[in-house]
């Protein structure tokens, strides 16, 4: 498949959309929208403050949300002389007093949603910033280009209002420009009727869905195409489209193929790429992406890659591979905040130089506000980055109920060490004779030992019965005293089988030390299953034949003969042939 230079993938599931952006046929940005999880920076709200906080300088707003929304200071627009404005955030707002405001950075963790009360409307080709003034040119634009554009707006003539012109704008007629505006006039009309007419907190702009959003802001001549996979989809950016930019409305096409589109791409193996901390660099480098409270940390590492010359030259090639990574990874994983690359120390300033202007020209790309600090002597670049939303991190995770995020466990001798003490106290404190523990099976074999050595151990020195079930549903790092009584109330609550029973079992696995053999397992409790080692995945019918505390030993039943045998039972109950009749007919 010829890899196109720029396009934009939009597939939409029932329950999820999304929309990947891939550039020489590698996935640089994917947007992920899930019903009840609709990003919300660029929506306007009417808010009522709730609490005035003077010693930070900001308020808390109630804007329908389950977390109020923070407001600082310096977010808060004035109307009057600037030279004039109030500098203390009681000056400006008071509990109980009504706002708009606008989302500027979505909830996060324990923290609501950024606000601000300078509001604008983004279009195709302007955003409209009412009661602004001024007009504000993209600086991606040449210089020309952007004088040409800033003398249309300035023959617009906008009323109480003030313009951003968008990269989006390069090349397009006053004709355009007008239409863009009218629109976005007639949105804010609208905003200002529902605020009048309803109460605090009540929604009154809502931003675009994401597939929109990223046609709106991204989509122009230098992507090749749009791919849909969904009619429904496909006839809203066309519509969209014909709307604003009709002419390229031929590079959107719906798509047709028997895979889906998110894998004939590898997009969806690159998002479980992206949730990884390891990425490989083409030459045998690799980068380590680490996630703290306050930053991320990026770490640069020559791997298997020894190069062919110098030592320096090595490094600086595996830097410069880094840094185009690094800002693909950012834009693909949305990282924002503070954040820490820390490449391979390198000897020499010019090469130093060299790797700071390559971050610099690949993060041009990034559409995201971004800022450098200088490159350090121990090869460490701080960086910030706008933080909007979750991210891709943040929108498929959530934090492991085991680790609470942590990223480690206790090992399981660990555990086994502290259960095996809280055990003990438990034995001094309690009347009871005997009890049953539930825990992971690793955890129930470091405890019961080899041979059930360490049991018997524990069980001598304190005089009780223990009794350990292993369940592969409980995390390593947890346990449960589930019953306590007598031994013998014990040992029959502990045992899934006994003596004599049959029983039909999945076989899992070949026996560790003996091959022709199998285990199966009920609830963790083993069972050794004698000549079935070539069953392995089988349901089958066993006997079990012996039970000990650890685990039970059982022989395979024929059940072909059995059921002969129940029929030859059921004949001589029923006055038939009787079975003896039939043996001395057979020897005669």
């Amino acid at each position: 498949m010829a890899k196109r230079a720029k396009q934009i993938l939009v597939s939409a599931e029932p329950n999820e959309l999304k929309v990947a952006v891939l550039e020489q046929g590698r996935l640089v940005e994917i947007y992920v929208e899930r019903k009840g999880t609709k990003p919300l920076a660029g929506n306007i709200y009417k808010g009522k403050v709730e609490n005035v906080l003077p010693g930070m300088e900001a308020a808390f707003v109630d804007i329908g949300l389950e977390k109020n929304g923070f407001l600082y200071v310096e977010e808060v627009m004035v109307h009057e002389d600037p030279d004039k404005r109030p500098k203390k955030i009681t000056q400006m707002l008071r509990s109980g007093q009504e706002i708009l405001v606008q989302i500027v950075k979505d909830p996060m963790g324990t923290k609501g949603a950024r606000l601000t009360t300078q509001l604008s409307i983004p279009g195709r080709f302007i955003v409209y910033v009412p009661d602004g003034d001024g007009i504000g040119v993209s600086r991606r634009l040449p210089d020309d280009e952007r004088k040409r554009l800033r003398q249309i707006c300035r023959e617009l003539k906008v009323k109480n209002a003030g313009l951003i012109v968008r990269t989006a704008a390069e090349g397009v007629s006053k004709k355009e420009l007008k239409g863009d505006l009218k629109f976005l006039e007639k949105m804010w009309q609208i905003v200002k009727g529902r605020d009048k007419s309803s109460k605090a907190p009540s929604l009154l702009y809502s931003e675009m869905e994401v597939s929109l959003k990223v046609i709106r802001d991204l989509f122009n001549e230098t992507y090749d195409r749009v791919l849909v996979d969904a009619q429904k989809e496909y006839d809203k950016i066309r519509s969209f489209l014909r709307k604003t930019s009709p002419e390229l409305l031929e590079r959107i096409e719906l798509y047709q193929g028997s895979k889906p589109l998110m894998d004939t791409y590898e997009v969806n193996k690159e998002i479980r790429h992206a949730l990884e901390k390891r990425v490989e660099l083409p030459s045998g480098g690799y980068l380590v992406i680490e996630y703290t409270e306050a930053m991320t940390i990026i770490d640069v590492n020559t791997g298997r890659y020894v190069g062919k010359s110098r030592l320096e030259n090595t490094i600086l090639k595996t830097n410069i591979e880094a840094c185009k990574e690094v800002v693909r990874q950012l834009r693909l994983r949305d990282i924002g905040g503070i954040i820490v690359i820390d490449f391979i120390d390198m000897a020499r300033p010019r090469n130093r130089r060299e790797v700071l202007e390559t971050l610099g020209k690949e993060l041009e790309k990034d559409r995201t506000k971004t800022y450098i600090v200088e490159l350090s002597p121990l090869g460490l670049v701080e960086m910030t980055r706008q933080n909007v939303t979750e991210g891709l991190r943040g929108i498929l995770t959530k934090t492991c109920p085991t680790c609470d995020g942590e990223g480690v466990i206790l090992s399981e001798e660990s555990m086994a060490i502290d259960i095996e003490q809280k055990l003990r106290r438990l034995a001094d404190t309690s009347s009871s004779e005997a009890f049953l523990v539930e825990v992971h099976p690793k955890v129930a074999a470091m405890l019961i030992g080899q041979g059930g050595a360490k049991l018997k151990e524990l069980e001598q020195e304190t005089g009780k019965y223990f009794s350990f079930e292993g369940l592969d549903t409980i995390p390593i790092d947890t346990f449960e005293v589930t019953a306590e009584g007598s031994r013998e109330a014990i040992q029959r609550a502990s045992l899934p089988v006994a003596e004599g029973d049959d029983v039909r079992l999945r076989i899992e696995e070949p026996h560790t030390y003996n091959p022709v053999d199998a285990i199966a397992k009920i609830d963790g409790y083993v069972i050794s299953i004698t000549g079935a080692g070539k069953m392995i995945g089988q349901d089958r019918k066993v006997h079990i034949d012996s039970v000990t505390r650890t685990c039970a030993y059982a022989t395979l039943v024929d059940e072909e003969q059995q059921e002969t045998q129940q029929d030859e039972k059921g004949e001589d109950r029923d006055g038939e042939v009787p079975k003896r009749q039939e043996h001395g007919t057979g020897m005669a």
